[in-house]
């Protein structure tokens, strides 16, 4: 277990450090980060927020629960010092199917409406996420409303 815990740090904290490493990110970091870039759209991090955003990461990328704290703490670290979302959105453009790219922005979508309250700046996030990702307009939409309908019941 430790063996395991070891590597997956090693994939997310590489050697150089977050801001040297220019390279692309895991696509579990790289799906980390926009989900902290929709929490800190709004006035601060809400713990609603981020059980919603670990839930996604742990059923897309199979993560165990003592994953998610590291992975989260390394994916505020990279949103903070972050200039674009193209470094982010590039790797899993590519290296995701559309579906679980859809799966992603809706997640966002989840996110942004976890504290009860969407702000505009969230909507902002991932309206350019979704079009860096190729997420149709309709999937795009279709998303924020299945999470809205989630966020009522």
């Amino acid at each position: 277990m430790f063996r395991a815990l070891k590597d997956f740090l090693d994939e997310i904290v590489p050697e150089a450090g977050p801001s040297k490493s220019r390279g692309a990110p895991p696509l579990r970091l790289a799906a980390a980060v926009l989900l902290m870039e929709v929490m800190r759209a709004s006035d601060g991090i809400s713990a609603d927020e981020r059980r919603a955003a670990a839930r996604f990461l742990a059923d897309q990328f199979d993560l165990a629960e003592e994953q998610m704290a590291p992975l989260l703490a390394h994916a505020e670290t990279e949103s903070m010092a972050a200039y674009d979302y193209f470094r982010f959105t590039n790797p899993l453009d590519d290296g995701l199917t559309q579906d679980r790219k859809i799966a992603l922005v809706e997640a966002m979508w989840k996110v942004a409406y976890a504290d009860g309250h969407l702000d505009p700046r969230e909507n902002a996030v991932i309206s350019k996420v979704s079009d860096l990702l190729h997420v149709s307009h309709g999937d795009y939409i279709a998303g924020k409303m299945r999470a809205q309908q989630q966020a009522k019941s």
